[in-house]
């Protein structure tokens, strides 16, 4: 049985990728800041929890040192948000959205690399406010689009091993229920900003990452899953 690491599984599209994996019969290990919060989530669909935090590379290590035996697939959808002009940026904060997206993920390669077995893979998440720039979204748009070269540079270093990564539009994937009434609003803007003419599902993004863990000759890339929002300018 392979085994996938989802780090990041504990809620919306994390938990979505770790209960397809389960569904699809891979042994799932949910990587989470908090285990104990991911310990209720990963015991109702069979997986395992452990600590990593990407912003201390002492749990990546140590959680590396957990799955000594080996690691077949990595899935990371870590994120920190820093939505402000840049005249209000905070560097603590923007050093922790880097972390979140860029380094963090580097690091999970340092510590990683020597697990992963030939033909396995990482997927990475970028996001598509890295090619739709905006007032308020600077540090957002910069990680987002770092993705993409951190796809491209890890998939040459860690060769035959594959990097991907994948860049959603809009997607109810549970993180906009904050939003209340808002909701709806936004998710309606969004299917009007897309050439489909809907905003993403959980599932389109989850197909998504299951199909480039078996996508064997795929390596470096970045899969746009945003309706064709990138190419909608009115």
């Amino acid at each position: 049985m392979e085994r996938i690491l989802v780090i990041g599984g504990a809620r919306a599209l994390g938990a979505a990728v770790a209960r397809r994996a389960v569904n699809d019969g891979y042994e799932v290990v949910i990587g989470a800041r908090d285990p104990a919060a991911a310990e209720g989530p990963a015991a109702e669909i069979d997986a395992t929890a452990l600590r990593i935090d990407l912003q201390d590379e002492t749990t990546i290590a140590a959680a590396a040192r957990q799955l000594a035996d080996g690691v077949d697939h990595i899935v990371t959808t870590g994120s920190a948000p820093h939505d402000v002009r840049a005249v209000a940026l905070d560097h603590d904060k923007l050093l922790t959205a880097f972390t979140a997206k860029v380094i963090g993920p580097l690091l999970v390669a340092k510590h990683f690399a020597p697990l992963l077995r030939p033909n396995g893979s990482v997927v990475l998440f970028s996001g598509v406010v890295g090619w739709r720039p905006g007032p308020g979204s600077l540090v957002k748009g910069v990680t987002n689009g770092a993705v993409e070269y951190v796809a491209r540079h890890l998939a040459a270093d860690l060769a035959p091993v594959r990097v991907n990564a994948i860049s959603p539009g809009v997607v109810d994937s549970g993180a906009w229920d904050r939003l209340g009434d808002g909701k709806a609003g936004l998710l309606s803007r969004s299917a009007a900003g897309t050439l489909v003419g809907r905003y993403g599902e959980s599932d389109d993004v989850v197909d998504a990452v299951m199909w480039l863990l078996r996508a064997g000759f795929v390596s470096g890339e970045t899969i746009h899953l945003e309706g064709g929002a990138r190419h909608k300018f009115s």
